[in-house]
């Protein structure tokens, strides 16, 4: 498997249940770049590496899961 050149965090969000997300930019060997979803519960770390169509894929489901459920706040 390659090595990553570069990690970058880019925002970490506080999640219910007290799970914290974390998305971080891997940039592999050769400049192949994913977006990567950490999610830590407790002492436990769950990794998920996205692709950029994978990525856009997944943020345009939960944006409009987001945009059909009334109640939810901006919070930044």
């Amino acid at each position: 498997m390659s090595q990553h050149e570069k990690i970058v965090d880019l925002e970490q969000i506080d999640a219910p249940w007290n799970k914290q997300i974390t998305l971080q930019e891997a940039t592999w060997q050769g400049g192949f770049k994913t977006i990567r979803l950490r999610i830590k519960e407790g002492r436990r770390f769950t990794d998920l590496e996205l692709d950029p169509l994978t990525a856009a894929r997944l943020g345009g489901k939960l944006s409009a899961w987001a945009r059909a459920n009334p109640g939810a706040t901006e919070a930044d």
